[in-house]
């Protein structure tokens, strides 16, 4: 049976630990702590630095592919494994669409995918220039990282010049390099999740709806409610598409904007598994934790059809009170049929700690539980916050 090494010992890395058990492949993690998510429940660990070239060459020794809980290592780095014969997936090539927002953007276009106005912001005059592209592309305007950033990192809307002049200080200061995009007054934004193997084959799952609050994913609906499926088609077809010319192995995430008028831009990419993914592992007859495993793997790609109707998957937040595992009777005899997943990490208020999922034929229900579940997890019946739901506690 092969060795899959993946690098990052996040939650990706610990659900895909559960994949790998039922294919009979061995896992083995390079993880910062072994406090990390996966380095708490994966046998195989081995606690490096994914910004050490030596830690990465030393983990690589004993696996067959090298794949990625995360985007951060370096791309000269794993240039390096290749060269030396190992086999990443994705490879740096790909996966550098997914580190440097500027490179995802002229590649896309190059490709003719949909994608806002963007420009890179100079080192030489960026005020200047900013202020040109706002009265070209309109005000409020988006100023992004290229590199890093992610639930809203490193993002940032700017109303007026005024705003966007501490974004470009700070940039300056720590040596950021930033890219202008033309704001987008999107209906709602949604995710496309494909998969692509080395021999071309690719999987599509339902379009999804993801809502976001403050930059962080809250919940994912499949299939995105009231998506005409001529659309529905069209944004499947593109993250094909976009895994194709990428030369992407394993799993793309392709983030969406769906404009008031229908249309659909590009937001994002990632190359791994992903947030608006996790709904799958009930809701779907392949997991994207699976199917990443059999693209890396040369292993045929798995069927995605749905195991329900609707499935809503709810992340669960850190509140004010750590003692989460008393609240699972709660959540638990209230309605059984809810999925609970917890990522082994200490809880604090705002951090990603799991998620649930509720799967049924309706869904206003399907929702409604979920939401239920995930908050009761978070405030409890005493500790309700300004995103509770309101109902049985």
């Amino acid at each position: 049976m092969p060795v899959l090494g993946m690098v990052g010992g996040g939650q990706l890395a610990r659900m895909t630990q559960q994949a790998a058990i039922g294919l009979g492949v061995t896992l083995r993690v390079l993880s910062g702590s072994p406090d990390d998510s996966a380095a708490r429940v994966v046998s195989g660990v081995q606690i490096g630095d994914h910004d050490s070239l030596e830690d990465l060459q030393s983990f690589a020794k004993g696996c067959d592919v090298i794949t990625w809980d995360h985007e951060h290592v370096p791309g000269p780095y794993i240039q390096a494994l290749e060269n030396a014969g190992t086999v990443c997936r994705p490879g740096s090539a790909a996966l550098l669409h997914a580190q440097d927002k500027l490179v995802m953007r002229a590649r896309l276009s190059e490709i003719g995918a949909p994608c806002p106005r963007f420009a890179a912001v100079p080192a030489e005059a960026p005020l200047a220039f900013v202020e040109t592209f706002g009265r070209e592309a309109g005000w409020p305007l988006v100023l992004k990282a290229a590199r890093g950033g992610y639930d809203g990192k490193g993002v940032w809307v700017c109303g007026s010049l005024e705003d966007a002049v501490p974004v470009l200080q700070r940039a300056l200061n720590e040596g950021i390099t930033l890219l202008a995009e033309a704001y987008v007054p999107f209906r709602r934004e949604l995710a496309a999740l494909v998969a692509r193997s080395q021999y071309g084959q690719g999987a599509a799952y339902p379009i999804v709806e993801t809502v976001q609050r403050d930059g962080i994913c809250h919940e994912v609906i499949s299939p995105a409610p009231g998506l005409p499926a001529h659309v529905a088609e069209e944004a499947q077809r593109l993250a094909l598409d976009i895994a194709d010319r990428l030369g992407v192995v394993g799993l793309l995430a392709v983030e969406l904007f769906e404009t008031g008028s229908g249309d659909l831009l590009v937001n994002e990419l990632a190359m791994r598994p992903h947030n608006s993914g996790h709904w799958t592992i009930e809701g779907s007859r392949t997991s994207q934790f699976e199917q990443h495993l059999r693209a890396v793997l040369d292993l045929p790609l798995g069927v995605t059809t749905p195991t329900a109707p609707y499935v809503v998957m709810a992340n669960v937040l850190g509140g004010n009170d750590s003692d989460v595992y008393s609240r699972y009777i709660h959540v638990m005899a209230h309605d059984p049929g809810v999925k609970v997943h917890f990522y082994g990490k200490d809880v604090r208020p705002g951090r990603k700690i799991g998620h649930v999922t509720a799967l049924g034929d309706s869904l206003e229900d399907v929702r409604e539980r979920a939401r239920h579940a995930a908050d009761y997890l978070r405030w409890g019946p005493s500790l309700r916050g300004p995103d509770s739901i309101e109902g049985d506690a």
